[in-house]
C-alpha cells in the first residue's frame, strides 16, 4: 500500500472564511491558471510526480511529491525556477491494505457569496 499527504498551501492558495447557505464555512481557494491546473472533460487536475528518496528510513516517507509540468513549461523555466518548485508532500510505502474511500463530487458555481453547501 502507498499512503501520502499533499500540502495544498504549497500551491498559490488562500484560506478564507466565506458565507454559505448553512452559515460561514472555511474554504481553500486555489486559482486554476496561476497553479497551471489542467481542465479536462471530467475534472480539474494537478499533475504530480514522485521522486524516490535515496536515504529511506523505516516509518518515514519513501518518496517526495512535486508538481509536474509539460515539457514546454519546464524548458521555459530557468534552473533556479525548476529548483524552486516546492515539495507538495510525501509518499510512504507500507504493508497492509488501503481502506476504500468514497469521494462525492461538488457542483461548481461562479457565485462567491452563495456556496452550494
Amino acid at each position: 500500500m502507498i499512503t501520502g499527504k499533499i500540502n495544498l498551501m504549497q500551491l498559490f492558495a488562500q484560506r478564507k472564511v466565506m458565507k454559505a447557505q448553512s452559515g460561514e464555512i472555511e474554504c481553500l481557494i486555489i486559482p486554476i491558471s496561476k497553479n497551471q491546473l489542467y481542465i479536462g472533460e471530467k475534472g480539474i487536475y494537478l499533475d504530480l510526480i514522485a521522486f524516490e528518496l535515496k536515504d529511506k528510513k523505516e516509518g518515514q516517507d519513501t518518496h517526495l511529491i512535486k508538481q509536474s509540468f509539460s515539457k514546454e513549461v519546464r524548458e521555459a523555466m530557468t534552473k533556479e525556477q525548476q529548483d524552486a518548485i516546492p515539495i507538495l508532500g510525501g509518499l510512504r510505502i507500507t504493508e497492509g491494505r488501503a481502506e476504500k474511500e468514497t469521494v462525492s463530487s461538488m457542483a461548481v458555481s461562479d457565485e462567491v457569496d452563495d456556496l452550494p453547501f
